[in-house]
């Protein structure tokens, strides 16, 4: 069950890439790899959960834009 549920999150992460970009075609060990082992911070409030990115990200604009993308 749990395999299903980060098979989804990995799937739904790389369609919210742009469709130029080579992350939107990227195997998911890729995506794993680049995108979700990063020391994040993660902070709840009560109308929305904050990331505070490290400075040293070097995907940082790409994982901000496909967050952003994410319906609400």
């Amino acid at each position: 069950m749990l395999h299903t549920g980060a098979y989804w999150l990995l799937w739904l992460l790389r369609s919210l890439m742009p469709k130029r970009s080579s992350w939107y075609l990227a195997q998911f060990d890729g995506l794993r790899l680049r995108l979700v082992k990063i020391a994040t911070p993660v902070v709840s409030r009560q109308s929305r959960i904050l990331l505070h990115m490290p400075s040293a990200c070097p995907d940082r604009s790409m994982l901000r834009m496909a967050l952003e993308r994410l319906p609400s």
